[in-house]
This record gives C-alpha cells, sequence and structure tokens, in this order.
C-alpha cells in the first residue's frame, strides 16, 4: 500500500536514548496550508509515538508536502525531498537511515476514518513489517453499506486469517475506515481535531502519482505542552 516509501539502511535506533515519559499523554498539532490536525499519539505504542515526537521536537516535519493523497483513502507525508520539490516531482522514495520495530496491535488498533498509522516498504522486502522513520499517513476511507463491509470483512478474513470483532465492524459502519489495512501496519495514534480537513485534502486533485497538483504543505508540527 505505501508503495514509495523506500529504505536504503535497516539499521534500528537506540530506542532508549528517545524514550519519553510514559506518564505523560502526546498530542502532535500539524498546522497545514488547508487548516489544522490534532493528533493524539497512544502510549501502548510507545516506539512509534517516541519517534514521532522526537521528529516534530527536531522540526523535521516543517515544511513537507502531503505527497501522496488518495480520494477515499488517506493522506500521506514526510518525506524530506518535498521540502523542496519541483512541479510534478515523484516523491516518497528518498533513503532512511532506519526503521521503527513494527507495533501492530489489532484489534486495538485499526484502520478506522482518522487514525495516524506508520507507513512502511512491501513485505516482501519487509518481512517484519517495521516503519518508516518519518512518513505516515491519515486515514480517510469510505463508509459502506452492511452488505459490502460483511463482504469485505469476509474476504480479509479469508485472506489474512484475522478475525473482526463486532465493535470494529461497528465502527466501520458508522465511521468508515480503510480494514484491508488492518493487521498490516502500525496505528500509533488518531485525529482529535480537524478531520474535516483531511476530507478536504484528500479531495484535491493529484497527478498520476498521487501528488496533489496544488501543493498541500505542513507549515509547522509542533507538540502540545
Amino acid at each position: 500500500m505505501m508503495k514509495r516509501t523506500i529504505l536504503s539502511l535497516l539499521i534500528m535506533l537506540p530506542w532508549a536514548l528517545f524514550a519519553q515519559d510514559d506518564a505523560k499523554h502526546y498530542e502532535v498539532v500539524l498546522e497545514t496550508t488547508m487548516g489544522e490536525i490534532r493528533l493524539q499519539l497512544y502510549d501502548d505504542t510507545p516506539l512509534h509515538r517516541d519517534n514521532f515526537v522526537k521528529n516534530v521536537r527536531e522540526g523535521y516535519y516543517d515544511g513537507l508536502l502531503f505527497h501522496r493523497v488518495i480520494d477515499g483513502f488517506m493522506i500521506q507525508a514526510g518525506d524530506s525531498a518535498s521540502r523542496h520539490a519541483e512541479p510534478g516531482q515523484l516523491l516518497g522514495e528518498t533513503p532512511e537511515t532506519y526503521t521503527v520495530p513494527a507495533e501492530i496491535r489489532f484489534p486495538e488498533h485499526f484502520h478506522k476514518r482518522g487514525v495516524l498509522a506508520a507507513a512502511r516498504e512491501g513485505d516482501e522486502e519487509n518481512p517484519e513489517r517495521a516503519s518508516s522513520a518519518y512518513q505516515f499517513y491519515i486515514t480517510y476511507g469510505k463508509r459502506m453499506y452492511e452488505d459490502q463491509l460483511d463482504g469485505l470483512l469476509a474476504k480479509l478474513t479469508e485472506k489474512s486469517g484475522i478475525e473482526f470483532p463486532a465493535e470494529v465492524r461497528e465502527t466501520y459502519l458508522k465511521k468508515g475506515g480503510v480494514p484491508h489495512l488492518d493487521g498490516a501496519y502500525t496505528v500509533f495514534g488518531e485525529v482529535l481535531e480537524g478531520i474535516n480537513v483531511v476530507k478536504e485534502i484528500q479531495w484535491v486533485q493529484t497527478d498520476e502519482n498521487d501528488r496533489p497538483l496544488e501543493d498541500v504543505r505542513i507549515v509547522k508540527a509542533y507538540v502540545v505542552e
């Protein structure tokens, strides 16, 4: 799914150096050219939480584009090359120097509308499903009729072997999302405010590489202190 998160070196961070205060709950604001998105980070995915907080505090996301946007699916950012990208430049392939170990916690966290998750290489290159150090996506997805949803979930269970609890099904039915990513990518937060901004971004016109024709940029990202 995250087809252009290409990593050249799979070096794990010394995670203990970035440990945060587990008693504190982290929220991050993304100030974008289309409005603000406020995110809550989950405490039970601490490696992803701490890595994201580190990136934000270092100013990594300031000035980056949402370089991959798909209507009815998700919006993706985090490629450092997007900061000064030329119009039409292919983005998403910038090498990274480390990955984040997978923290997939399905069904506690699943791809309902408005979750924050980590991009990654595909299973063939990355069987451990380790996450990108920097690239993330925010889901929007679609709502489906009961018959459509039940048919999809049955196919996904047959294909992957994962079961969808009743409460997960009900959330997808009422709110929408992208269930075909469940059990395969690390979900580590969700939108508290600004889901309408996510909706507006995923509606913009894009080119053949899913890059918005008019840049949608993260002006500034900061941790709510």
